[in-house]
């Protein structure tokens, strides 16, 4: 039985920031970019931050690769509907910020947004998604790429390069059955847990690193207090999820008696008979 390791979300808040563990962030980048990724370092966002309630703050990690380029890293356990808005507003703001006053818009910094949900966000029914801008002609339907000497001066090869990518793991969507190294990172993002056989980039060190047993003793007591929110949270969720369903059936039960008692009061039936049918009262019979 594998062991079960540290949850991830609340290690990218507390363990990952730590230049000892880069290698753990980098591998599981590595993996979902299909690029190799190597941490120059964490940004602390607040440094560029106008104001300390600025919504940046909920940031989870903000990291520069060796390219110069930003990766915005984001867990979030709790539904929210606004999501895809706040996907957009953290690499708008990043984009700004990050643009010292003066410079030309070809100095801007290539940004990745990696969000990992444990929600149901959207409507989809895969475990991971991409999102990059696509210019289609709508006469012609061609694609708009860049010039020659675009492609020079930028070290480019698509106009998708420039802007924002965009990332979404739909951790509960994932079946648990790993067939690639991406696979294996989702595993462990959904279970924690590390198997002997994984070899995706990042894993062994966060095989090693992310132990339970490792953390100090206050370390623990935190760890085990969030664990014990995260499992009340859930149990709430699940509680409102099972009386909004058993709503749904009742709201459903009560339109059928309705539609069934306008139907038979349209062919000229009795109310006591309607009533006896229904369960309905005169009163809402007659309404109808």
């Amino acid at each position: 039985m594998p062991q079960t390791h540290i949850r991830f979300d609340w290690a990218i808040k507390k363990l990952l920031r730590n230049k000892a563990n880069y290698g753990v962030l980098a591998g599981f980048l590595s993996e979902l970019l299909g690029k190799q990724i190597k941490i120059q370092s964490i940004l602390e966002g607040e440094s560029n931050q106008q104001t300390e309630d600025d919504k940046l703050n909920r940031v989870d990690i903000l990291a520069e690769n060796d390219q110069g380029e930003l990766i915005l890293i984001e867990v979030q356990n709790s539904t929210e509907q606004d999501y895809f808005h706040r996907m957009l507003y953290g690499t708008s703001r990043l984009i700004t910020d990050f643009l010292e006053k003066g410079e030309p818009y070809g100095k801007i910094k290539k940004v990745y947004s990696v969000n990992v949900v444990y929600f149901s966000l959207g409507q989809g029914e895969d475990y991971i998604y991409k999102g990059i801008l696509d210019f289609r002609g709508l006469h012609l339907e061609d694609r708009l790429g860049l010039s020659i000497n675009q492609q020079k001066l930028f070290n480019i090869q698509e106009v998708y390069e420039i802007f924002p990518e965009y990332y979404v793991i739909k951790v509960n969507n994932f079946n648990e059955v790993a067939k690639t190294p991406l696979d294996e990172w989702i595993y462990f993002l959904k279970k924690s847990q590390i198997k002997e056989e994984f070899t995706a980039q990042g894993l062994a060190e966060a095989k090693e690193n992310l132990l339970v047993d490792s953390l100090s003793e206050a370390e623990r007591a935190n760890y085990l207090r969030f664990m014990e929110n995260r499992r009340y949270e859930i149990s709430l969720i699940e509680s409102s999820r099972s009386e909004g369903r058993l709503e749904g059936i009742e709201e459903g039960k009560q339109q059928e008696k309705m539609n069934i008692a306008r139907t038979l009061k349209q062919k000229g039936t009795e109310l006591d008979i309607i009533t006896e049918v229904t369960g309905l009262s005169r009163e809402e019979i007659e309404k109808l």
